[in-house]
């Protein structure tokens, strides 16, 4: 199997994404939790969900055969983590809760805040049809 990054992939990270960073985005805890959340913490967030999307990467899409394909697996993760964030950011400025020119600090932080659990959708459903 040649694991190319297509359009079908990205539209399915970009729907995985969607589905569940439209609910949180709307929360107004998540948006709270970013504004008092040290920058520690949002660390380790992101060092988090980086690798529950790894793990679920490869046990889902890579398996046993990933010794000979590091770099496609690595740029998956990222590539997945980084089209959520995107997406994050383009439904909290929809919603007038990114901003991002009056603090971005927050923007940003309110971003990786909601990308966590947007982005375990957004790789779950880039695996469907990986077999």
């Amino acid at each position: 199997m040649d694991w190319k990054f297509n359009t079908e992939d990205l539209g399915q990270i970009v729907i995985g994404a969607f589905a569940l960073g439209v609910p949180i985005s709307f929360s107004e805890e998540a948006w709270q939790l970013s504004e008092t959340l040290p920058l520690l913490n949002l660390t380790v967030l992101v060092l988090i969900t980086l690798v529950f999307i790894g793990l679920y990467a490869y046990q889902s899409m890579f398996g046993q055969n990933i010794h000979r394909r590091v770099p496609v697996f690595l740029v998956r993760v990222f590539g997945a983590y980084l089209i959520t964030y995107l997406v994050v950011c383009l439904i909290l400025f929809s919603l007038n809760q990114f901003p991002i020119l009056d603090n971005w600090v927050i923007a940003v932080k309110r971003a990786f805040v909601i990308a966590m659990p947007a982005s375990m959708g957004a790789i779950i459903v880039d695996s469907f049809d990986k077999e």
